[in-house]
């Protein structure tokens, strides 16, 4: 005999359809960020090649003292979402462990009572996306870091043979971070979008769809999106990439 499960009993067809397209469109936005189809390029992945171009230019600046200032402003905005993240932890934890007032405030509203269990689930979700995004900021933090490094470690002389190599090494170091705290940022998007949860799966449903719009709408159809387009810098390959037919043919024996 199949023991009985509470979820069933808890959860309504609307809230797990509301938690499917929260997870979904979170998880597919994600995806289609990084890997835009062909002719529409996402934000994120035209940046790609302004931050390469920066480390290109940063050979040859003198001094480069500018370039310090942009990575450190990189890394205070890591950093100031990474202590936001973790005081929304600490806040979440102690509504978890004392779910009746949220349930005098929703009888208030008459949004429906509930179960504590169900409560503690209806924190638990905004709390996993918060939990991500301080992750993912702390990674970014760490990788701005090993960026700062790397750029330290270029040749001041533009002509020494390690200097563009550095240089491009930097640049992919830099990419990783901002994946990253793209991915972060995303992660605080969706965790605002599942506090609408409080209010009903029909809130949760019209969040989830709001900041989905919102998030495609800045990745791929934004005024700021034109401007980036404008005098688009030329593609150039990662580190490490080969073109075809560029490999040094095998030596003879």
């Amino acid at each position: 005999m199949m023991p009985d499960l509470p979820f069933p009993l808890i959860l309504g067809v609307t809230d797990v359809v509301a938690l499917a397209l929260l997870f979904g469109g979170w998880l597919l936005i994600g995806w289609f960020t990084e890997h835009p189809p062909q002719g529409k390029p996402s934000v994120s992945v035209l940046m790609k090649r302004y931050r390469r171009e920066w480390m290109r230019h940063f050979v040859t600046r003198e001094p480069r003292i500018f370039d310090g200032n942009i990575l450190n402003s990189l890394r205070e905005g890591t950093a100031f979402f990474a202590s936001a993240c973790m005081i929304a932890i600490g806040g979440t934890l102690a509504l978890i462990g004392n779910t009746d007032q949220l349930r005098g405030l929703a009888r208030e509203f008459e949004l429906g009572q509930g179960t504590a269990l169900l409560w503690e689930i209806k924190l638990l979700v905004p709390m996993f996306f918060v939990v991500n995004a301080f992750l993912k900021f702390v990674w970014a933090h760490r990788l701005f870091g090993y960026c700062a490094i790397m750029m330290g470690s270029v040749p001041n002389n533009a002509d020494d043979p390690e200097a563009l190599p550095r240089a491009d090494q930097a640049a992919e170091l830099n990419i990783t971070a901002a994946r990253s705290f793209n991915s972060g940022l995303r992660s605080v998007y969706f965790a605002i979008s599942a506090l609408a949860w409080l209010a009903g799966p029909w809130a949760l449903l019209a969040g989830a769809a709001l900041v989905l719009f919102i998030t495609w709408r800045r990745e791929f159809a934004s005024r700021s999106r034109a401007v980036i387009m404008q005098a688009l810098p030329a593609p150039r390959l990662s580190v490490g990439t080969k073109l075809p037919g560029l490999e040094p043919p095998p030596a003879s024996r």
